[in-house]
């Protein structure tokens, strides 16, 4: 049955594997699909030692924290707050508002801004399918095309000096990129109109000699504020010179242990960032509904009632 026609929402998730397929889009790739109710298991990477920045790295947040918060402040609003409470309640909102994409991908160590994945890409209408949803093929397309901005960027704005090479590594000429496999986890039927951010990160720190790596991909839908699929992918180094599998080239090697850097420092800003703003929360339901000698304040809806 052809993609676009299989019912994604009536199952839990769903896998795809792509073997030997280019990072762009090949009218020879071999295409297999298969579908399972369980969920993607993570890949075996090789160990690594813990560093000091893993150690650095706060626990992870509440899982329903960008919801949460704004429906914990409204409680403590229409409890009764004072005006500079109510500032504060608005500074955290605005936080809310205009952090969240930064902070929901970088709590993750998903480095955004620039030109690393998509940012604000728009949903269209025909995208969506027969079921009234976006169709499970465009999720692959999203990560594909996030993919090569994650790339060129090394190409074009981290590491100028290997613009050939990185170039050179989306092409069939001499050490290129091929995708073993690609997984992809739904996590709820986005519809149009919608906007989506895609991001990605490395899985584990880059190895010597190694001849594989893996990435993550997240895609966040902007009208919900939350992960609306997750992929996973194994990408093979390739000397097409040799026909064969071939060790991480220095150049490559040396920018993905800056990026493993980039995005513990990224997750460690973001997960502080947002305990603080929880931390701005609870202190704020401290000092209305939650305090000892609490009232409400029913303000006018009182005035003139016998005490």
């Amino acid at each position: 049955m052809p993609p676009s026609l299989i019912p994604r929402w009536h199952l839990a998730s769903a896998s795809r594997q792509l073997t030997k397929s280019a990072l762009r889009p090949s009218t020879t790739t071999t295409t297999t699909q298969s579908f399972s109710t369980s969920i993607i298991r993570p890949s075996v990477h090789h160990p690594s030692p813990i560093t000091d920045l893993d150690k650095q790295i706060p626990k992870p947040p509440p899982k329903k924290w960008i919801t949460d918060l704004p429906a914990r402040l409204g409680k403590c609003i229409i409890f009764g707050c004072s005006p500079k409470q109510i500032q504060d309640a608005s500074v955290i909102l605005k936080a809310l508002a205009t952090e969240w994409r930064e902070l929901l991908a970088g709590s993750e160590g998903f480095l955004t801004g620039g030109r690393r994945g998509l940012d604000g890409r728009e949903v269209v209408w025909g995208e969506m399918d027969s079921f009234g949803h976006v169709n499970n093929v465009n999720y692959y397309r999203y990560a594909e095309s996030a993919r090569v901005n994650w790339i060129t960027n090394f190409s074009v704005h981290v590491d100028p000096a290997h613009r050939q090479e990185w170039a050179e590594l989306m092409q069939p000429k001499a050490i290129g990129l091929i995708m073993k496999s690609l997984k992809c986890d739904f996590k709820f039927p986005m519809v149009y109109p919608d906007r989506i951010s895609v991001y990605h990160r490395l899985s584990s720190p880059p190895q010597q000699g190694v001849t594989s790596f893996f990435l993550d991909c997240i895609v966040l839908s902007h009208q919900h504020r939350r992960a609306a699929a997750r992929l996973e992918e194994d990408v093979v180094i390739y000397d097409y010179r040799k026909a064969g599998k071939t060790a991480m080239p220095e150049f490559m090697l040396n920018q993905f242990e800056k990026t493993w850097k980039l995005q513990q420092e990224e997750t460690i800003r973001a997960r502080k960032r947002i305990w603080e703003l929880i931390g701005g929360v609870e202190r704020l339901e401290r000092e209305t509904w939650d305090r000892e000698d609490a009232k409400e304040d029913l303000g006018s809806a009182v005035k003139g009632l016998p005490s």
